[in-house]
């Protein structure tokens, strides 16, 4: 408790600058820990799925079976779930549904995010402002005081240093966690579009052991044309 009450008494040095750049590092704080939480329960992918939709001549119904346990939340059992439910269409559509699915994913993903990219700009200017206005304060010191009084102008300077140092920290943090969750967003639409183009080329291949046989499954579950 000393050791916080001894930071607080250090940053109230900083000038009124401290307290925005406080509310952005507790927004940068709160974006990163959502954030995580959310990407650990969206892209959750199990071995064994990635294994049976790397497997060539997988059963559908099994890969079904996987998905049902991923939960609606999960961004890889949402997309292979599209995919999987539109089976029986032409690949066409399937991969036009698949892409739509990618689309709103990555708007959950990034959903926050641009908020981290706003504090890694805005803390460091504002920081900058504090500089500018604590040094303003000490030449101010030094050029009407017929005396200079050594604790003024030091204050001057110390506020300067604390506003540059309190923004520069809080854009660290922020720019390591967009950097963080973008490359794992980025990886994660990666795979989802390896993973989609396998079960693709699976329905692609039902689809012409289809034509070929009358009597396959696949063909029987197709819509008949009117």
């Amino acid at each position: 408790m000393q050791v916080l009450q001894t930071a607080w008494d250090s940053l109230r040095y900083g000038g009124a600058m401290v307290y925005p750049l406080l509310v952005l590092g507790v927004l940068a704080v709160a974006i990163i820990l959502d954030r995580a939480v959310a990407y650990f329960r969206c892209l959750r992918l199990p071995a064994a799925l990635a294994n049976l939709v790397e497997t060539y001549g997988f059963s559908w119904q099994e890969l079904e079976e996987q998905l049902s346990r991923l939960g609606p939340a999960n961004a890889y059992g949402r997309f292979l779930k599209v995919i999987a439910d539109n089976r029986t269409e032409p690949a066409w559509w399937v991969e036009s549904r698949a892409g739509d699915e990618a689309g709103l994913i990555e708007k959950v993903l990034n959903r926050g995010l641009w908020l981290l990219e706003t504090v890694v700009t805005a803390a460091p200017l504002m920081g900058l402002l504090g500089t500018i206005t604590g040094m303003m304060a000490a030449f101010n010191v030094i050029g009407t005081s017929g005396l200079v009084a050594p604790h003024e102008v030091t204050a001057g300077v110390a506020q300067a240093l604390i506003a540059t140092a309190l923004g520069l920290f809080i854009a660290l943090i922020a720019l390591f966690g967009f950097n963080f969750f973008s490359r794992m967003q980025s990886h994660a639409l990666d795979r989802m579009e390896r993973l989609g183009s396998r079960l693709v080329d699976h329905i692609r291949l039902d689809q012409e052991s289809a034509a070929a046989d009358p009597e396959s499954p696949v063909r029987r579950l197709a819509p008949r044309s009117k």
